[in-house]
């Protein structure tokens, strides 16, 4: 009698472990991967850089940097999908479904001195990407507007930031949109930013947590 009360405890523990295993399953497919979000002081005591993305409406993912170079932080995630930044701007991704390939002229890019930035400062660059796995390279034109203070909070800390609007322009495509960008004026980094994988193609927002 002993033993069958055993089984039948084991086999119940094995049926809720295996419907809350379904229930899981069920949830994602009806919902989606839900967000990852750590705990402020998790955050504060990580020792490594790390941000939080999103990918085309994705899931918020949390993602720490790899290695840093030639003034580029590349990130990867779990799933193998590597984003490299300059200052917060999406330079090159590799491993998504689609990809931005390349960015040229970054040196002049008028981010990397944002206490230097002006109304209506621009930059012209080539991007080469894909779409619905497709080659595309085109130039694209940008206008910058300083679009005042914002506050906001990160990881727990306070920042009063400076909004950036970039008004971009695909000359060959007729495409227009804009990428935003939020900077902290007293160190000049960028600590989150909306912005465009292609041109007005695949939205990927990103929270720098610890530079």
């Amino acid at each position: 009698m002993r033993y069958l009360l055993l089984l039948a405890s084991l086999v119940l523990s094995a049926c809720s472990q295996t419907q809350r295993g379904i229930g899981d399953t069920l949830a994602i497919a009806a919902f989606g991967m839900p967000d990852v979000e750590l705990s402020d002081p998790s955050l504060r005591d990580l020792p490594y850089s790390s941000i939080y993305a999103r990918l085309d409406d994705g899931p918020q993912i949390f993602v720490v940097a790899a290695f840093a170079e030639e003034g580029q932080v590349k990130w990867l995630s779990s799933d193998r999908v590597l984003l490299v930044t300059q200052n917060g701007r999406l330079t090159r991704t590799v491993g998504y479904r689609d990809n931005l390939l390349e960015t040229t002229d970054r040196q002049h890019d008028p981010l990397l001195h944002p206490q230097n930035l002006k109304e209506g400062a621009s930059w012209t660059r080539t991007l080469s990407w894909t779409e619905d796995r497709q080659f595309h390279s085109a130039t694209v034109n940008s206008v910058f507007h300083l679009d005042g203070s914002e506050p906001l909070m990160i990881a727990g800390t306070p920042l009063n930031t400076l909004r950036v609007e970039e008004e971009v322009t695909v000359p060959s495509l007729n495409r227009h949109y804009r990428n935003r960008f939020w900077i902290d004026p007293a160190t000049g980094i960028v600590r989150k930013a909306e912005q465009f994988l292609g041109p007005d193609f695949i939205p990927v927002n990103i929270t720098i947590l610890k530079p």
